[in-house]
């Protein structure tokens, strides 16, 4: 199959924030929307990767890519960021909440410090940075929000309670803050990814083979990459998907 990237000529010169944005599948959403020529804000713990990033990006001296080193469990310092990319990039009007930790537990030992934990990593800061984003999406006059779930909700992921509440809570975020916003010509969904190979995933909990078994039991035999998701969260955001919101997308090979 070509690996070709459709064009959406209304993300060029659009700003976009993401979350999670230095590897991985928020890595993937970083470059896909900079190639459409957008303004891209990415926010991630890790500041010498998302430096990195951020410095090839920028390297033809177009400065469309701003990375801001942030913890978003730390919600003072989320909405500065975002007020940040504002000022420098001009208003967002495409947030993905990609920013999350998927460790697995043992229910019996999960404490109340692990349970919050888990909550402000995987979805407290998605209400907050809808919440910041929201004025510059108003003066923009339409927005597309993408929250990141994940399918471990539905299937029941029996080593990741609080990962699968967390994310389940965070398709309801989407159907409440659709209906909420569709009035402002913004629109809010959430895709669920599958198996999708990155190189965290491959060092913390799988190996090659246990992603093979995955694709085997895909209807589709092929396995997900990064860029797959990034596909998606392209047409999620262009005018292409402007009468789509609060739906749930999986994308999973049919899995």
């Amino acid at each position: 199959m070509s690996d070709i990237q459709a064009k959406f000529p209304s993300l060029m010169g659009q700003t976009v924030v993401v979350t999670g944005g230095a590897s991985g599948i928020g890595e993937a959403f970083v470059r896909a929307f900079f190639a459409q020529g957008s303004r891209v804000t990415f926010l991630d713990i890790d500041a010498k990767a998302g430096s990195e990033l951020a410095s090839e990006l920028n390297a033809a001296g177009d400065a469309r890519a701003l990375f801001l080193n942030c913890d978003v469990t730390d919600i003072p310092a989320l909405r500065s960021c975002i007020r940040r990319s504002g000022e420098e990039l001009g208003a967002a009007t495409i947030l993905i909440n990609n920013a999350a930790n998927d460790k697995r537990e043992e229910f019996e030992e999960v404490t109340v410090e692990d349970f919050d934990w888990m909550m402000n990593v995987n979805v407290r800061h998605h209400l907050f940075a809808i919440q910041e984003v929201l004025p510059q999406m108003r003066k923009a006059g339409w927005g597309s929000i993408i929250n990141m779930s994940s399918p471990t909700w539905v299937g029941g992921g029996p080593d990741m309670p609080n990962y699968s509440m967390a994310k389940a809570a965070v398709v309801g975020l989407t159907n409440s803050m659709a209906n909420r916003l569709g009035g402002d010509s913004i629109r809010v969904n959430a895709i669920l990814p599958g198996s999708v190979i990155t190189e965290r995933q491959l060092r913390l909990w799988h190996s090659q083979e246990s992603f093979d078994e995955a694709v085997k039991r895909q209807a589709i035999h092929e396995q997900l990459l990064p860029k797959h998701v990034a596909d998606l969260a392209l047409f999620l955001a262009a005018d292409e998907s402007r009468l789509i919101s609060k739906q749930m997308f999986f994308i999973n090979g049919g899995s």
